[in-house]
């Protein structure tokens, strides 16, 4: 089962001509926790720990992985043709080296850009550039293979009473108006779900065990918008978004609304958490702090 899903795989890299393919443990926004939905590693190797990183090339695939699952890895990857590589071990490659030693001249390295994180994907490219690597982070490959993939969480979100969250909304977002002033930015970009529940208030049950909603949000210093999907928000949570003069917007609108930041703005935002499709879709003479 998992070798076929990897020969899919490759045949799909083959007609893309990618020449390595990067699945990681992650959602949209790099939460420490997954839902289902994004499963990607665990169902493409059958590995099931809760860390893992998956790249496959067109003759060789490798999981990296911590020294919490070498042993349980070890036994998940047996007959997969697929090679553990343990993490901090001497002699062992990391996911960059095994790359720069991999990669062909002018080759094109594949990954779905929303869940890779910023820090990791420029890193990447530099590390890759002595090679002129093209970076292909537009599609998510494994989508068409995993034909009976869960949907994503549909649970309705709510409310978090201010007795319990200690500040209105609105007193949150001015003072992050205020910290934005003094980092000399005019526009903040937040994919971390806990930080937006906090900010806003609202909470869900997304992620097991992590009341958080799915969602990305960006503060400028008059306007405030949040990416949702739009049927998890009840009158309540609407009514109190309009008083706090939030437009709420589509989840999977963000990648097409940053395209639009103008390029006079200066962009706040941690490259640890924003993912790799979203920093790259911004205009690159915007200035990034």
């Amino acid at each position: 089962m998992i070798k076929e899903r990897i020969h899919h795989l490759r045949a799909i890299m083959a007609e893309n001509k990618i020449d390595a393919y990067i699945i990681p443990t992650a959602d949209f926004h790099e939460s420490e926790y997954v839902g289902d939905y994004f499963k990607a590693r665990k169902y493409m190797s059958g590995f099931t720990g809760s860390a893992g990183t998956l790249v496959v090339t067109l003759t060789e695939a490798g999981l990296w992985t911590d020294g919490r699952y070498f042993i349980q890895a070890a036994r998940q990857l047996d007959g997969s043709d697929i090679t553990l590589y343990k993490m901090g071990e001497e002699g062992v490659a990391t996911i960059e080296e095994f790359l720069v030693e991999k990669m062909p001249q002018n080759g094109v390295l594949g990954f779905d850009g929303r869940v890779i994180n910023t820090k990791f994907g420029l890193n990447l490219k530099e590390k890759l550039a002595h090679k002129n690597v093209t970076i292909a982070y537009e599609n998510d490959l494994v989508d068409s293979i995993w034909t009976d993939r869960p949907s994503l969480p549909k649970d309705a979100a709510f409310l978090l009473d201010i007795k319990y969250a200690g500040k209105s909304s609105n007193d949150k977002l001015a003072q992050l108006r205020e910290e934005l002033k003094k980092q000399d930015a005019t526009v903040h970009i937040i994919t971390s779900l806990d930080d937006i529940a906090w900010l806003f208030n609202i909470r869900g049950n997304d992620i097991e065990y992590n009341p958080v909603v799915l969602s990305y949000a960006i503060i400028t210093l008059d306007k405030a918008y949040l990416f949702i999907d739009q049927d998890k928000l009840d009158d309540k949570i609407q009514s109190q978004l309009v008083s706090d003069k939030v437009e709420v917007k589509d989840y999977n609108e963000i990648y097409e609304f940053v395209k639009t930041i103008d390029v006079k703005e200066s962009v706040l935002l941690d490259t640890n958490k924003v993912n790799y499709a979203i920093y790259h879709n911004l205009n690159q003479e915007i200035k990034v702090i």
